[in-house]
């Protein structure tokens, strides 16, 4: 199976360690709580002043959506994806 990371290997990635890295099963559990954090970070820079409160509501609204893209169905868990 081809990753997304996989374009500087001229060999297929062997399968045990495709499954020794995979994460995806967790991640598909742990959307919420992952989105979540990234937007309390989000909203820490933009205090700090390290990012601008435009790119905290650009990064607000983008993980909004996909939280909302994952919670309808629209975005869906795919291994051929798994980074």
């Amino acid at each position: 199976m081809a990753q997304l990371w996989g374009g500087r290997f001229t060999k297929e990635t062997d399968k045990l360690v495709y499954n020794f890295n995979a994460s995806l099963s967790f991640d598909s559990k742990l959307y919420r709580q992952d989105i979540t954090g990234s937007m309390a970070h989000a909203r820490m820079l933009a205090k700090q002043g390290i990012i601008s409160e435009q790119d905290k509501n650009d990064i607000l609204d983008g993980l909004k959506g996909i939280l909302e893209d994952i919670e309808n169905g629209t975005l869906v868990f795919d291994p051929a994806y798994e980074d």
